[in-house]
């Protein structure tokens, strides 16, 4: 089992399961937005929680340089918090269905998938 996978299993015992860790993702995440709107003219709403609008669709608020910026900043606090590297922006992402971009709550979702397939399949 790597690290990564260890770690997962770790955090899942020992803070109550998979919901904890979704919703650690997503106040990380919010942090980030947060942490981002200081810099937007067009803010996300974070107030929304995990249907706050980020990019695409027919609400998406952020600029294809401001999504970069957000997607930077939420590896490195995932790098920080849970000591793995995850890429967000990549071919798998741009090729779902339904693209990890659009709300927060669908990235918060989508770096849940991520970590689950790196986690062991005991």
């Amino acid at each position: 089992m790597n690290t990564f996978g260890k770690l997962i299993v770790e955090y899942s015992l020992t803070n109550g399961g998979m919901k904890l860790m979704h919703e650690k993702i997503l106040n990380l995440i919010i942090a980030q937005a947060e942490e981002l709107n200081e810099q937007l003219e067009i803010i996300i709403p974070v107030e929304l929680g995990a249907d706050a609008p980020l990019f695409g669709g027919k609400t998406g608020v952020l600029s294809s340089i401001s999504l970069v910026t957000l997607i930077v900043a939420v590896e490195q606090s995932i790098e920080d918090e849970f000591e793995t590297s995850l890429i967000l922006a990549d071919e798998k992402a741009m090729s779902q269905k339904n693209s990890p971009f659009l709300t927060i709550g669908s990235l918060t979702n989508y770096i849940i998938m991520l970590l689950n397939e790196d986690a062991p399949n005991d």
